[in-house]
């Protein structure tokens, strides 16, 4: 790819031997449900990788439940809950779009569990929201998609663990990050995309807590154990599968992210930037900052004529002049139109941070010269 890619947490590039392992599967295709030799590699593929994204998670492979997505499994995750006992919904108020869309078209009474300054999540409040009469399925994302916030999941777990409520943890941007542990987190139902693990789009998985049931969303025959339907795709968790082992094999060196972006978010913190959550835990390649006068969408396109691909936070509001949902829930609404992501991945170097911030300064320091001419010439 021609310029500087800084957008892993919208879409990572797909590792070359990710590729190569879809490769293979393409050119040796069968229906995984066939009895014959070419369906029973493709079904040797499949749990091949459900042991592999298993292994990521330190889940049982029994766990998993293979998708078309994170939408797909977050969905399925929230009808299981509330199909499993639960009566009402509490999602947290920075949550991505799917989960929340998907809480609110379920039927069932929704709260919106508030955040604080810095994005992470009010466990008085949630406390205090379990106490109140109703089973509770509660969503918290383990690391803010935008803004890469990590949230006390163990905490809140425990507090969703005495209230006999279900605790659901949308982990697809933490994982292959940070370490994440479905034992540790103490999760009832944890989701996955294999795009940000530098794997294929279109592919992601819910896991299950032991005791914890799926209820099927997709109706058909009885792939996936029953919980599924629809034709596997094989290629694409093939992809999934290798993606998730060079994600934990690799997991140390996305450490390295922390100095190059801290460099990064210090010349653009110096030249202006707001930092969005920068007093508290990050996912190590993210970087979330803002500016008031200069909007999102002229920032991308500034960036993007300089070589450097950023986003405006979220993939799913990317190019639109909507308000950053996470900066208005941290109560920053001055600067929830001026608010860009830049996030790092397995591709990316220290050069590829230094040009971010080499472009991105040039570009603000020009934006602000302009407005101050434009202030002199009207007075």
């Amino acid at each position: 790819m021609s310029g500087v890619y800084l957008d892993y947490n919208a879409s990572g590039l797909v590792r070359p031997e990710v590729q190569e392992a879809m490769a293979k599967a393409l050119a040796d295709n069968g229906n995984p449900s066939a009895v014959h030799a070419a369906g029973r590699r493709a079904r040797a593929r499949i749990e091949t990788a459900r042991a592999q994204v298993a292994e990521l998670i330190g889940a049982d492979p029994t766990a998993i439940t293979f998708s078309s997505g994170g939408t797909e499994s977050n969905a399925q995750a929230i009808v299981s809950a509330l199909k499993g006992g639960c009566e009402r919904l509490i999602v947290s108020a920075t949550e991505h779009p799917c989960v929340a869309e998907a809480a609110l078209a379920s039927g069932a009474p929704v709260e919106v569990l508030p955040v604080d300054a810095n994005g992470v999540v009010d466990l008085d409040w949630l406390a205090e929201a379990l106490a109140r009469p109703g089973v509770a399925v509660v969503a918290i994302h383990h690391a803010n998609n935008e803004s890469g916030v990590i949230q006390p999941i163990v905490e809140a777990a425990k507090l969703v663990r005495a209230a006999g409520g279900w605790l659901h943890v949308d982990a697809i941007q933490s994982a292959g990050k940070i370490p994440v542990d479905m034992r540790t987190l103490d999760a009832d139902s944890l989701t996955l995309s294999a795009h940000k693990l530098g794997g294929p789009q279109g592919v992601g998985a819910l896991v299950l807590k032991p005791g914890r049931e799926a209820v099927r969303i997709l109706h058909g025959a009885g792939q996936e154990r029953g919980l599924r339907a629809g034709t596997e795709n094989v290629p694409g968790l093939t992809g999934f599968g290798v993606s998730a082992v060079c994600a934990a094999r690799d997991l140390e060196d996305a450490m390295a992210h922390v100095v190059w972006r801290d460099a990064a978010e210090a010349r653009a913190k110096a030249a202006g930037a707001t930092i969005i959550g920068g007093a508290v835990e990050r996912l190590p390649n993210t970087l979330f900052m803002a500016v008031e006068s200069w909007d999102s969408p002229q920032q991308l396109i500034t960036l993007d004529l300089a070589g450097v691909m950023i986003s405006a936070g979220s993939a799913c509001s990317s190019g639109k002049t909507k308000p950053s949902k996470t900066i208005s829930a941290m109560g920053l609404h001055d600067l929830a139109t001026g608010g860009v992501r830049v996030s790092g991945g397995w591709g990316t170097t220290e050069q590829d941070w230094t040009r971010f911030a080499d472009a991105w300064v040039s570009a603000y320091e020009k934006h602000v010269a302009r407005a101050n001419q434009r202030v002199k010439e009207v007075a």
